[in-house]
């Protein structure tokens, strides 16, 4: 950079007319608020030809359980219709957070074993390090987690500080991991058999355990679900196990739900599955596997599960264009390329590729505007409370959808035959750090 080029820069500046205010108005109020478009408020009025009454808004508070809060969304959903349960009435996220936890320490020393024969700076043990667990997940995940575990209403394990605010079990459980992975390294290079490193495993699931249960309680293994329903008469089932509750009560077969994605770069075809290497949580259980299709298919399917009466999981980059006070997703909430006069856009395919946006945070489509056929605007259910938006409900636009949405499960039931087919297929394995890996 010359002093000639920056003369030059100050004087094509000082030439335009609205420099002055603009700085004024951007300095004092952001660049967001100045940018804000409030037609976008008109536009997104929450009035949708299929809403679904899906009662209160859950709030996952200071943690990122987002794919965990809108999976079990899904599930108390349909609960609440099939046994009047009242509006309020949740599952425990604190059940499937404990067990979520353990089996990802249990997931991390399988994956330093497997690597502890490579140097600290390649990069699959780089990308280890770097965060050897996390609140965040994926659909699959919550998956094997239940298949495993069950579930409990959130009567039987209410929440507790840690579980409603992670940091602090974030950071120890990150320190343990790490900690202990200096020690399996060490063993693998001191050519320990598999039964020595096992053992040593066992001792450190065992410290994990307890740490967990410290921090969030002892996992119930034995209830009783006790509850008045919308119409306030009581009712009591005695004796149950989480995978009684869940096989009496939510009843879904979860090999049914299967994950859809749009990525439209150039590594993934459309209408072949993949899978992401060293994602997981469960060892053994449910891999994570996703059908890559074209945007018209994607909404298409979310639609036909909607009309059905069922509500959509589904994971997007929820930081952009987004309004949360107002509960707007939108591209044109912001004009941040009136404002300065410079061109942002990048398409969809350029954002996965050049690390612009990624799957950030996991909602529930609950509702879709449809106007002669074509849907116009979402409606989500969110899990950051009643405070923002319409009670906790946000307004997505169809355009928004098409540039941030990544990620929706549906049951095979509303898939057409070709992509009925095509899921079956074996998955392509993307490397650990695919933004198809990104956790909600």
């Amino acid at each position: 950079m010359t002093p000639d080029q920056i003369r030059r820069y100050e004087s094509e500046l000082s030439e335009r007319k609205d420099a002055s205010v603009l700085e004024r108005a951007v300095k004092k109020n952001g660049i967001l608020a100045t940018a804000q478009d409030d037609i976008a408020n008109v536009n997104m009025t929450p009035i949708f030809s299929i809403d679904l009454d899906t009662g209160h808004v859950a709030n996952q508070k200071q943690s990122g359980r987002c794919w965990m809060f809108a999976a079990l969304n899904t599930m108390r959903h349909a609960m609440k219709d099939t046994f009047n349960l009242p509006g309020d009435f949740e599952l425990s996220q604190n059940y499937t957070y404990f067990w979520d936890k353990f089996e990802k320490a249990n997931y991390f020393y399988e994956n330093v074993i497997n690597t502890a024969d490579k140097p600290l700076d390649d990069r699959k043990v780089a990308f280890l390090m770097e965060t050897p667990q996390q609140d965040g997940g994926q659909w699959d995940m919550i998956c094997a987690i239940i298949e495993k575990y069950g579930v409990v209403p959130q009567s039987a394990m209410p929440e507790t500080f840690n579980s409603s605010a992670s940091g602090q079990i974030n950071s120890l459980l990150n320190l343990k991991l790490r900690k202990d992975a200096v020690e399996f390294r060490e063993l693998v290079a001191n050519k320990a058999s598999r039964a020595e490193i096992d053992e040593m495993k066992d001792r450190k699931l065992q410290e994990v355990y307890r740490i967990l249960s410290y921090s969030f309680g002892e996992p119930v293994t034995k209830f009783d679900f006790e509850y008045r329903d919308s119409n306030k008469e009581y009712h009591i089932d005695r004796d149950l196990t989480p995978k009684t509750f869940y096989d009496k009560y939510v009843k879904w077969d979860l090999s049914q739900y299967v994950s859809i994605i749009n990525a439209p770069t150039d590594d993934k075809e459309y209408n072949k599955t993949y899978t992401v290497e060293m994602l997981g949580n469960v060892v053994g259980g449910r891999e994570v596997k996703h059908l890559n299709v074209s945007m018209e298919d994607f909404k298409q399917m979310a639609i036909a599960q909607l009309q059905a009466g069922q509500s959509v999981w589904f994971g997007c980059d929820v930081g952009q264009s987004s309004d949360r006070k107002n509960g707007i997703m939108d591209t044109k909430v912001y004009a941040k390329d009136e404002l300065f006069d410079v061109d942002f856009s990048m398409s969809k395919a350029e954002r996965l590729d050049y690390g612009e946006s990624l799957m950030t945070h996991a909602m529930v489509l609950t509702g879709v505007d449809l106007v002669d056929g074509k849907p116009t605007k979402w409606k989500v259910e969110n899990s950051w409370g009643d405070k923002v938006g319409d009670k906790g409900y946000f307004v997505m636009s169809d355009a928004w959808m098409d540039e941030y949405c990544y990620q929706v499960v549906v049951n095979k039931n509303f898939m057409p035959e070709n992509l009925q087919k095509a899921q079956k297929q074996e998955p392509k394995m993307l490397q650990p750090w695919d933004p198809m890996g990104a956790l909600a």
